[in-house]
């Protein structure tokens, strides 16, 4: 069994979320926000351009309807599962932190 220390354990896990923002950097690096439409080049003795662009078909739409009661139940539901777990994560942080100052602190008297 590998006994690690707070300090080395807090210092790997720094490391380990450094490089995974590097990772998401690059992994979207030079990319674009949003598709963009490429327009044809000319081509030569062309005076105008091709054309481009997609055709557009227009459907008439539904209106609005209101979310029926389950769903809203459901949607409540939903926010309150996800208060919960976001509080979790948030009690859990505070108390590693705590945890950490307590043991950096009474390190630093002795």
């Amino acid at each position: 069994m590998i006994a690690l220390s707070v300090d080395d354990l807090t210092s790997r896990l720094v490391l380990i979320a450094g490089l995974a923002l590097i990772a998401l950097i690059a992994a979207g690096w030079r990319k674009p926000a949003r598709a963009t439409v490429r327009t044809p080049r000319f081509r030569v003795g062309r005076t105008t351009a091709a054309p481009f662009g997609v055709p557009v078909v227009r459907q008439p739409l539904v209106g609005y309807r209101r979310p029926g009661i389950i769903h809203r139940f459901l949607a409540l539901g939903t926010m309150g599962v996800l208060a919960v777990i976001a509080g979790a994560v948030l009690a859990i942080l505070t108390t590693f932190s705590a945890v950490w100052g307590v043991v950096k602190l009474t390190d630093l008297l002795g």
